[in-house]
């Protein structure tokens, strides 16, 4: 259940009954965990928001038996200048956590979640643009946080109980493609690609290019073009060629692009991504330009600018520089705008989305403002249903975009590889001999925790050393923790004389009891605000803040020790079982992988 949601609707609700307050807005009240938790489990603002019928602390003071009388409140108290502490009653908190607890079913969700739709939620068709990968060029860190968070808000939005389309919109139409083709028709002249008569039926099987070989063309034909001019021109007349549909070019593409998705399926493999619904880019949304034009000419939107066709986005309301919209240029050719309206219009015809969200770089804000005003003006979307959910840059310990020892942009794959290395260090370093592929396990968590733990919109310094810690803030705490849990678990099952656990669960509770099973009670609200907010850091921050709890429950609280009752063993058996499944949830939602032990 979502807690804080079920205690706000019955204080409402409870107000709403008072004659007194007959048609007041009650709509501003809100519940909130108090900084300090021995002041009670929540804390409401309905006196302040009720001010206007006197003084805050008198309005407190009135209504505070109808709050003191809901079924599931053991105490309420006014503080301050008029705020209502109220504590929750044990017998409430234990019904709350365990009959969810005791449904059969595996505690760790090794193939997939359950989906949990919100009660009266009306399912939403999302489409979900993230990853953006590039044909015939590595990928490099600034894919990162687009495939990380974008991932980790697919399988958000899965959890809620939306219908999810993801999309890698890959490059794979402009300039890039023509400078790769005419590097490689330097390279091998004599391939049948080139020739006037191309005989598109012919077998081309012995042709072939490897991942390496692949991965050094881009950076050495787009180097090549700044210093030689007639190569420039070779590779622009290529790019018309190939967009007019050249067979031998596109043959040509078809054979480095398979190359290509299979490098991009290792990244995603690497980062135990689910597998894009749909990878298609520039080239499929070309197709759809037309109609989108079309659109454009019919509602005399587009205007001739020193041979180029331009739409005016500006809006009379606007504060900032907001400039137009360039559809085609001088050449006649494609932008990247008018390829990003043929993609919106191929998925409003395909989807038929009630959202689109985009995840890429913020410096890409003003790109999509734009993209989202053509197709407002369209009529192809509302403004409300196109989102830009922009990240900010990764950075070094210098506070500049993050690069290599030699100084050149970090390819995503040299990321991972750095992880991986701290991470097998950090391991020797604790005297531990694990598996390759439990260090694997820890150096992704390392890696996709600490991207998830910042706000998406700001930048941060990446540290390999920092984010494979085994304390702090990282992945691997997460993990241990998950592995410590998972242990009791599995040291039950070894054991002759295990507790009952079918014992009734009982109160008093502990203080460490109590505020682990409220925090695992307040996964719900936090996976919705995760949601609600695009904020992926507040999942990442939320399991942290379990984990703590569930650690200093270890500590206190002994589970399996010989000198505790039968019955309280069974009792915190069931916290336990409750922290796996809740704790488990969050890191699948993350995209981690528990390891068996650490």
């Amino acid at each position: 259940m979502n807690l804080n949601k079920f205690v706000t609707d019955e204080i409402k609700s409870a107000l709403g009954g008072i004659p007194a307050f007959a048609g007041v807005d009650l709509s501003n009240i809100v519940v909130e965990v108090p900084r300090a938790r021995e002041h009670g489990d929540f804390s409401t603002n309905a006196a302040l928001v009720l001010k206007t019928l006197g003084a805050p602390r008198d309005v407190a003071a009135a209504i505070l038996p109808n709050i003191a009388a809901l079924g599931f409140v053991a105490d309420a108290s006014v503080a301050g200048p008029g705020f209502i502490n109220i504590k929750l009653k044990d017998e409430f908190i234990l019904e709350q956590s365990f009959p969810s607890v005791t449904a059969s079913g595996a505690e760790t969700l090794d193939s997939g979640f359950a989906v949990q739709p919100r009660p009266g939620m009306t399912p939403l068709v999302i489409d979900l643009d993230y990853g953006s990968y590039n044909v015939a060029k590595s990928l490099h860190i600034g894919h990162l946080r687009t495939s990380i968070v974008g991932d980790t808000f697919n399988r958000i939005a899965k959890y809620l109980g939306h219908k999810t389309v993801s999309y890698n919109h890959i490059g794979d139409w402009g300039r890039p493609m023509g400078l790769v083709i005419a590097y490689i028709e330097s390279l091998h002249p004599d391939w049948p690609f080139f020739a006037e008569n191309f005989d598109a039926g012919a077998d081309l099987s012995e042709y072939k290019i490897s991942a390496a070989e692949l991965d050094q063309y881009y950076p050495a034909a787009s180097a090549r073009a700044k210093e030689d001019t007639e190569f420039l021109a070779r590779a622009q007349s290529i790019t018309k060629e190939f967009q007019d549909g050249h067979p031998g070019h596109n043959a040509l593409y078809k054979l480095f692009l398979k190359v290509s998705l299979d490098m991009m399926d290792d990244i995603i493999k690497k980062l135990n991504m689910m597998s894009f619904d749909n990878t298609l880019g520039e080239a499929n949304a070309s197709e759809y330009v037309g109609a989108v034009e079309k659109l454009l000419r019919e509602k005399k939107l587009l205007v001739s600018d020193d041979g180029a066709e331009i739409v005016n986005v500006k809006r009379d309301t606007d504060t900032a520089p907001m400039p137009p919209l360039m559809f085609l240029n001088s050449r006649g050719a494609d932008t990247y705008g008018a390829t990003d309206l043929g993609a919106l219009y191929y998925r409003k015809k395909t989807d038929n989305p009630d959202r689109v969200i985009y995840f890429t770089d913020l410096r890409q804000n003003l790109h999509f403002q734009q993209v989202f005003r053509v197709a407002e003006m369209t009529g192809l979307f509302a403004a409300e249903q196109l989102e830009h959910i922009g990240y900010g840059t990764i950075n070094g310990p210098d506070g500049k975009p993050f690069k290599t020892r030699d100084g050149n942009v970090a390819g995503l794959l040299d990321i991972i590889e750095m992880v991986d290395e701290a991470a097998r260090h950090r391991v020797g370093d604790s005297g531990k001999i694990l598996p390759d592929e439990t260090v694997e396990m820890i150096a992704l968590a390392a890696l996709k925790f600490n991207d998830l733990l910042h706000d998406i919109k700001s930048n941060y310094v990446f540290d390999p050393d920092a984010v494979t810690q085994f304390e702090g803030r990282t992945g691997p705490y997460i993990l241990y923790t998950a592995v410590r849990l998972n242990s009791i678990i599995n040291r039950v099952g070894a054991r002759e004389n295990a507790p009952d656990e079918k014992a009734r669960f009982h109160a008093p509770l502990g203080i460490d009891e109590r505020n682990l099973l409220l925090a695992i009670l307040d996964f719900e609200r936090a996976i919705n605000a995760a949601f609600d907010k695009r904020a992926t850091d507040v999942l990442a921050n939320y399991t942290y803040d379990l984990c703590q709890l569930v650690n200093t429950f270890y500590h206190n609280c002994p589970i399996l020790r010989d000198d505790v009752p039968a019955d309280v063993q069974a009792h915190r058996l069931g916290i336990v079982r409750a922290a796996v499944r809740t704790l488990s949830l969050a890191t699948d939602l993350m995209g981690l992988k528990i390891p068996a032990e650490m």
